[in-house]
């Protein structure tokens, strides 16, 4: 597991933590943010278009802290899923999960075999 940040730095449908992952060998931005009490983790790309949705780094809920948001193209995802729920993308696919654990008040996320961690680094 790689260290992301403190739980505490997380507030439920508030700001999130930025972090980079590999993907093919290649830098990618991703997130955590705390959602109905569980930290969730996602690759910083729009499904409709490659783009990373926080409109102010970090910050990734619409103003209801309902939806996760793309600030480019305004699709909407389902905080707790990554589903896409509105937009060019609803109904078709979302975001990419990463694993992400909470254990003594760390946030961590797991490589799998399709992210892994910045290769001289911890992501």
């Amino acid at each position: 597991m790689i260290e992301i940040c403190p739980s505490g730095a997380l507030v439920d449908g508030g700001r999130g933590v930025r972090f980079e992952v590999s993907v093919a060998g290649r830098a990618v931005p991703a997130f955590v943010v705390r959602f109905g009490g569980i930290v969730r983790a996602y690759l910083n790309r729009c499904a409709h278009v490659a783009m990373e949705l926080d409109w102010q780094p970090g910050e990734f809920f619409d103003f209801d802290a309902e939806h996760l948001v793309c600030s480019t193209h305004g699709a909407l995802y389902d905080p707790a899923t990554g589903q896409c729920v509105g937009g060019a993308c609803a109904g078709r696919g979302g975001l990419r999960t990463l694993k992400v654990f909470e254990r003594d008040g760390r946030v961590a996320w797991e490589p799998d075999d399709y992210v892994q961690a910045i290769a001289g680094g911890e992501g």
